[in-house]
């Protein structure tokens, strides 16, 4: 039984329909008008424009001022039903859907019988027209004043590639993937979210190339969020996520089309959030957020160096300063004797450890970049260079802090702006600390035992039922040849297994 009802709900929810009674339409005029004065309330943008068709005919226009274009509503809409003519005999429904093939194709028509509906497509910025003696109403869809032009993501810039990115607006991101991947396969599966925002999305996956079994676990997380509001992608990417609570991004968040567009072919299923300009991407592993579309657009050679370059700096940017530490505390030994006494000279006038030094310059490195993302552009920019640079430079000369590990914090920090995905970029800095603590305790057994239990986790973790390792663990050969690097479009088969199928060969 209970079964039974997660089902209806969720075909429910991914039709849009309010599980709630319907509230049937009036054929008074004088009865719409009153419900919908009341459900909006103390709303000072509700418009309700009564007009009269062919000089004798009660209409109702009911619609929010601040989501519709008055000049196509005027010019586009309102003059053409002015002009109509009317015929013999003709009932309201008929005028309807007389009204739905005449009117001008600028803009979109259905009709309505429910109240609630009703009440929805107005706050959704569509015009209502309510007719006497009618228990239908005809909605109308014209497009709205609220929308950004297309613009390249700051966030993902590339030297190579399109220089578009999604906006606010899930017709116009959905809109862009189909220009991308014009086959008939592309489906998009319209579901509302959210009991206050009725938060519009879309499900987008290519069929035939996605493991269906991925597809249904997602209708299936997506059914069982119960939320008043969903404001951001962000909101979907917690709610869903195999293991929330885990610092690794196990959903991949993107603002290009292009590479939504490769990841659908992938065999991937991407997740759209009208009022977000990211895209969520699913399932993925780990080796997934050192990809960057640019990558495909160079030369394989060159792709091949940055890739690898960036797991170079990533391990150095999660593990540098602990094993700075740990050798210079416990295993002075592997350090040179030369270099030993240069450290041993810049740490005679420091007070502190190097434990406590590293954990305060940490703690500093990550505040002034915080700053610097929060203040506006031009002032964030200079409070973070600057500031690292006159706080780094006067911490030094008082004797606070040692030269060298200011040189290893700064190449720590550079080494965190090669990781392309900003979701494992801060996880690489949340977990630097414990395995700082693990260093200044245990040296370079703690730093090994920290880097231990991060790969136990790592392996523990799935997406969508997919291994986070794959296909490093398990192993599968023909996947390695985009992940340490790029291999040439040649050889390179983007076409590999759905992504999902490890899901289906367990479950056999």
């Amino acid at each position: 039984m209970k079964n039974t009802r997660l089902s209806k709900r969720l075909a429910q929810k991914l039709a849009g329909i309010d599980p709630t009674p319907e509230v049937p339409l009036s054929d008074k005029l004088a009865s719409n008008e009153t419900a919908i004065g009341q459900t909006f309330e103390h709303c000072a943008d509700l418009a309700m424009r009564k007009f009269y068709l062919f000089h004798s005919l009660p209409c109702l226009a009911a619609y929010l001022e601040v989501l519709v274009d008055h000049t196509l509503w005027d010019e586009g809409l309102l003059t053409p039903l002015m002009k109509l003519d009317p015929q013999e005999s003709e009932s309201p429904e008929q005028l309807i859907e007389r009204l739905k093939h005449q009117l001008p194709s600028i803009v979109l028509m259905e009709t309505v019988t429910d109240l609630k509906d009703a009440v929805r497509r107005i706050v959704n910025g569509e015009v209502i027209l309510f007719i006497e003696s009618s228990r239908q109403a005809l909605s109308i869809k014209i497009k709205d004043k609220l929308q950004r032009q297309l613009e390249e993501p700051s966030t993902e810039s590339v030297i190579r590639g399109p220089r578009i990115g999604f906006i606010e607006r899930i017709e116009v991101n959905m809109a862009l993937l189909r220009h991308i991947v014009r086959t008939p396969q592309l489906k998009m599966e319209n579901i509302v979210l959210g009991t206050t925002t009725q938060t519009e999305m879309a499900i987008v996956y290519i069929d035939g190339l996605v493991a269906p079994n991925v597809v249904e676990e997602v209708r299936r997380r997506l059914a069982k969020i119960d939320m008043n509001s969903v404001l951001s992608s962000g909101y979907i990417e917690e709610l869903i996520s195999d293991h929330p609570r885990s610092p690794f991004p196990l959903i991949q968040s993107t603002q290009r089309p292009d590479a939504v567009s490769a990841a659908l072919i992938e065999g991937k299923v991407a997740l759209l959030v009208n009022g977000s300009p990211f895209a969520l991407i699913l399932p993925v592993t780990f080796w997934f957020a050192f990809q960057t579309v640019e990558d495909y657009y160079i030369n394989f050679m060159f792709g091949s160096m940055l890739r690898m370059l960036r797991y170079l700096f990533a391990f150095l940017a999660l593990a540098l300063p602990s094993i700075f530490v740990a050798v210079t505390t416990y295993h002075s030994e592997m350090i040179p004797s030369s270099l030993t006494m240069t450290l041993a000279a810049s740490r005679e006038v420091v007070p502190f450890p190097a434990l406590m030094e590293s954990l305060m310059m940490e703690v500093t490195f990550e505040a002034l970049r915080e700053g610097g993302v929060r203040l506006p552009r031009p002032v964030g920019q200079t409070i973070s260079i600057v500031g690292a640079l006159v706080i780094g430079q006067a911490a030094v000369q008082a004797g606070i802090i040692s030269a060298p590990l200011v040189i290893v914090v700064s190449l720590t920090g550079i080494a965190s702006f090669l990781i392309p995905n900003p979701t494992l970029n801060q996880a690489v800095s949340l977990l630097r600390f414990p395995l700082l603590l693990c260093a200044g305790t245990f040296g370079l057994y703690g730093v090994g035992a920290g880097l231990i239990a991060i790969l136990i986790h790592l392996t523990n973790l799935r997406s969508f039922g997919v291994p986070y390792l794959a296909p490093v663990a398990p192993l599968h050969t023909a996947g390695l040849l985009d992940v340490f690097s790029r291999a040439p479009w040649q050889v390179l088969n983007k076409r590999q297994r759905p992504a999902g199928q490890e899901l289906e060969l367990k479950k056999k």
